[in-house]
């Protein structure tokens, strides 16, 4: 942990009173962790930001997460909840979280929201990002936080691929194997390329994401912007149902969960 525990005044201010709902907008690095859920014996999000919250309110403070990103995936704006008895005002929990997190761990944004707030049911969309560094040679800066790729890429014929996963689809060929869910069925809302210099940006937009399933997206694209794959192979991969056909999942260290979106009154 960095930084220094706020002052015993301030600790004696988190005297019991009545529960308060706290969301977070969180920005992190993944590089480090074993991805948000808490596991046994390797870091992850959720336990460092459990860690600060319990020394902060010094009581025992699960945190809910919007989505559970995968080791070594970033985050601009995942949301988090968690109920607490502290009197600590708003402020001194955002800074005093930011205080005591490790410095790739960063609250950006603090608010007390109604008591039934769930950051995870509440979500109506998240918005992943996947960014690529298509140019000849790899970059030292970006080597973590962009999936180099040497050869051209053919952007229009991605593109058109992409366009096949709007609108509500079985997606059980783009997730892992060996993971278990209630549905594989996903409502895409926004799937699309921008170049940004010598980055390609992939944006999908979903109701719920399955297991690896942007990656595996992105890594299907990839093969179409390769010419492995003609434009209308997602179209064929989705209605087949079968992983073995999509592409290979693009590397983690590209991916990032950019935005959980929730309706006007819900919002933390």
């Amino acid at each position: 942990m960095s930084g220094t525990p706020p002052p015993s005044a301030e600790r004696s201010a988190s005297a019991r009173s009545p529960a308060r709902r706290v969301a977070l907008v969180l920005e992190y690095d993944g590089t480090a962790y074993a991805g948000w859920q808490r596991q046994p014996n390797v870091p992850t999000i959720q336990a460092a930001v459990e860690e600060a919250l319990a020394s902060l309110v010094q009581a025992p403070c699960p945190v809910v997460g919007a989505g559970r990103t995968d080791a070594g995936v970033h985050a601009l704006g995942q949301v988090a909840h968690f109920t607490t008895a502290s009197a600590l005002p708003l402020d001194r929990i955002h800074n005093g979280l930011n205080a005591l997190l490790p410095h790739d761990i960063v609250v950006r944004h603090a608010a007390e929201v109604a008591p039934d707030f769930h950051a995870r049911r509440d979500a109506r969309l998240r918005v992943y990002r996947y960014a690529v560094l298509a140019r000849p040679r790899p970059s030292a800066l970006l080597r973590r936080y962009a999936y180099h790729v040497a050869g051209s890429l053919n952007l229009e014929a991605m593109q058109a691929g992409a366009g096949a996963l709007i609108g509500q689809h079985d997606f059980a060929a783009f997730r892992v194997t060996g993971t278990s869910t209630r549905s594989t069925v996903c409502t895409v809302r926004a799937a699309r390329l921008e170049r940004r210099k010598d980055l390609v940006i992939v944006t999908v937009a979903a109701d719920r994401f399955l297991r690896q399933m942007v990656r595996r997206i992105v890594g299907t694209l990839l093969a179409i912007g390769r010419g492995a794959l003609p434009p209308e192979a997602i179209g064929q991969i989705l209605a087949s149902k079968d992983n073995q056909q999509a592409g290979p999942p693009a590397p983690a260290h590209g991916l990032y969960l950019a935005r959980v979106v929730y309706t006007p009154d819900r919002l933390p």
